[in-house]
């Protein structure tokens, strides 16, 4: 069952898609790890304890953070979303697709995962296989995550609607029972184009999704429209995750909340809060309506 209340990471990393200068004072006030953590720890003091992490470059010392102190976390479950385009454009940029590939696959691989990445890489060099290259990045995105618990990977929406836009079926029936396969964990997919989406799974034969997307009253990233996505929540069979349910605050968070958790019957929601009067009140309003 997934979590009602989801903490999200935007915040931490300075992504405010309706203010500038907003994300500019977030990227400053999180700018060191200590920042990031007292947030998580007011968080699950005040009872959330599920948190959804982007893998980007601060994810790997967040969960290093996570493993050193099990006793104060022991209840605390994840929801990683992967890949981070950006993160690995940059390293790209930064080292050139060589020293990227080492990168990537040496750090903190022992002998035996590192031989099995470099026997999976070889065979993507030469067959060209897309499922291959999908079960090597999840390889290398879920060491981030080791030894703490994850509940359901989420796919990036960048690479969720490429993909879909070119229809590639076998690759989302793949990712479903990679993760299942081997991690024992659910797979889920965030998405801007989440009516496409759902009815795209169906075709996949993938029963009952797990898909998280934007959906707020003021209509802020939400594509097409607001009635085309409260239609497919009303009569589709799938696991709605929403998420930017405030607008970038341009939505009351009461109203917000009763519009998705009692308007929509949603009952999962990711949100970002950085104070604790943010945090209380969000997740209070969120076990209120749903």
């Amino acid at each position: 069952m997934l979590d009602n209340v989801i903490l999200g990471d935007n915040q931490f990393f300075g992504i405010n898609h309706m203010s500038e200068e907003k994300a500019d004072a977030l990227a400053v006030k999180f700018r060191t790890l200590k920042a990031i953590t007292d947030v998580i720890d007011t968080a699950y003091d005040n009872g959330v304890r599920a948190f959804m992490l982007n893998t980007n470059e601060r994810a790997r010392e967040i969960c290093d953070h996570l493993r050193n102190n099990p006793g104060r976390y022991a209840d605390l479950v994840l929801y990683p979303s992967m890949p981070y385009a950006h993160k690995y454009a940059n390293i790209v940029a930064e080292k050139g697709i060589f020293g990227a590939i080492k990168e990537v696959l040496v750090s903190d691989s022992n002998a035996g995962e590192l031989l099995g990445m470099i026997g999976k890489g070889s065979k993507i060099f030469f067959d060209k296989d897309i499922i291959k290259t999908m079960q090597l990045l999840v390889d290398v995105e879920m060491k981030i995550f080791r030894n703490l618990t994850v509940k359901v990977v989420f796919l990036q929406n960048i690479v969720t609607d490429l993909l879909l836009g070119f229809g590639i079926k076998e690759i989302f029936v793949e990712y479903v029972r990679y993760l299942r396969d081997k991690y024992d964990v659910q797979a889920g997919f965030n998405t801007m184009n989440m009516v496409k989406l759902v009815d795209f799974l169906g075709e996949c034969g993938i029963e009952n999704p797990i898909v998280c997307f934007s959906i707020n009253k003021a209509g802020y990233l939400v594509n097409p429209d607001i009635s085309s996505y409260e239609k497919t929540i009303r009569e589709k069979h799938f696991q709605p995750v929403a998420m930017s349910v405030l607008a970038s605050g341009a939505v009351k968070p009461k109203d917000a909340i009763a519009y998705v958790c009692s308007d929509l019957g949603i009952k999962s929601v990711v949100f970002g809060a950085s104070s604790a009067r943010n945090i209380i009140e969000t997740k209070g309003l969120i076990e209120s309506y749903c």
